[in-house]
């Protein structure tokens, strides 16, 4: 059974690389070759990029700024490949939302770079997910 990811484009929370995720069909949350500050929470992604397999769904987020309780859904897609050497989640994005249509859920916690796995019996996911 497929499980659901959401997943966000921004690195270190200024730089989007949305527009490139969509061009070359992929996903990755940090770039192999820099060095960070918070190497543990690099490592807590790599855990749970390490369980997510071809068949998954997964959606690209943005955050709506401080305070908000919303999130933007801004493409939805399926999982083809992963790449564990360079940590990239290939992707067949299947719609990509317009800025004239924007998607917009509750928060529901996922704040953070890499949220999931979540399953499909849950009602949030029907609201990200649904096409």
């Amino acid at each position: 059974m497929s499980k659901y990811w959401i997943v966000g484009a921004m690195f270190g929370g200024s730089d989007d690389a949305f527009d490139i995720f969509i061009k070359r069909g992929y996903w990755y949350c940090w770039e192999p070759d820099i060095e960070y500050d918070g190497e543990a929470a690099v490592q807590r992604q790599q855990e749970k990029v390490k369980k997510i397999v071809p068949g998954d769904r997964i959606a690209i987020k943005r955050m709506l700024g401080r305070g908000a309780s919303d999130i933007e859904i801004r493409a939805i897609g399926i999982v083809t490949d992963i790449d564990h050497e360079e940590w990239r989640i290939y992707v067949k994005w299947l719609l990509e939302f317009g800025n004239k249509n924007p998607r917009l859920v509750p928060l529901n916690g996922a704040a953070a770079s890499i949220h999931g796995p979540y399953e499909d019996n849950d009602p949030w996911v029907h609201r990200v997910f649904s096409i």
